[in-house]
């Protein structure tokens, strides 16, 4: 199925502050974050599974994958 830029621009940037709000960053922090350790690179590739998650999911399931990616958020 095919999404829309914008549908995924949307979905992703609620992500990017939702997960800034739950580890204490500013948006630009997050985006950095996520964007340093290949979250963003997930949610790009995956977005038709991504989306249809729950916020908290994807960020519990995106957090730990940044930590394997070398990311130290907790």
């Amino acid at each position: 199925m095919e999404y829309s830029n914008k549908d995924k621009l949307d979905w992703t940037m609620v992500f990017i502050y939702e997960f800034g709000k739950r580890f204490g960053l500013t948006v630009k922090q997050s985006f950095n974050y996520l964007s340093r350790y290949k979250g963003i690179d997930f949610i790009d590739k995956h977005y038709g599974f991504a989306h249809t998650q729950s916020f908290e999911s994807m960020i519990d399931d995106i957090a730990l994958l940044c930590r394997r990616m070398g990311g130290q958020l907790a």
